[in-house]
């Protein structure tokens, strides 16, 4: 079977975020028939929509899969229940994982139970920079350029991770 690309994005911020995260992307790379290919670097995020909780430890994820959109999302939210997810809680509450497919090859889908590209990922600053930081200013399907959907990400903070814990600041005004 033909192997495709697929982005995934990786949250957390509760419990130990960044330690989760990255084990969250080792689980994904023990999936079969997913491989991880590519990490971006971890970025700590202020959360959107509900201010009140922790700060989230975010990442993307190149993988390459042989799967069907449908079987990597069943994956990923067999993932997430593997972590503590409940996913009876509120929208943007906090979460001990949170996985998101993002995009799917160049691939577009608008199905009941699954979106691609990811419906909010243009307008969230957290999945752009890593995004932008892995492949570089290219076309989401349908959406349009990373830069410019990060220019239109205003007042977003964003703090690049960098070993050892030293950050670099990127927020956009």
């Amino acid at each position: 079977m033909l192997r495709k690309r697929a982005w995934i994005g990786v949250g957390a911020n509760l419990g130990e975020p960044r330690n989760q995260v990255l084990e969250a992307i080792d689980c994904l790379d023990r999936i079969d028939q997913i491989a991880v290919e590519a990490r971006s670097a971890l970025y700590q995020t202020a959360p959107i929509e509900a201010p009140d909780q922790p700060d989230f430890i975010n990442a993307v994820v190149r993988v390459g899969t042989t799967l069907d959109p449908l079987s990597v999302l069943n994956c990923l939210l067999q993932t997430e229940e593997q972590f503590g997810r409940m996913r009876d809680r509120p929208r943007n509450s906090p979460r001990r994982l949170d996985l998101d497919l993002l995009l799917y090859g160049n691939k577009v889908l608008n199905s009941r139970e699954l979106t691609i590209p990811h419906p909010r990922m243009q307008q969230r600053l957290f999945v752009l920079e890593p995004l932008m930081e892995l492949e570089g200013n290219f076309e989401i399907p349908g959406v349009g350029f990373l830069a410019t959907c990060i220019n239109a990400c205003h007042g977003q903070r964003v703090i690049k991770l960098t070993d050892g814990d030293r950050k670099t600041i990127a927020d956009v005004d």
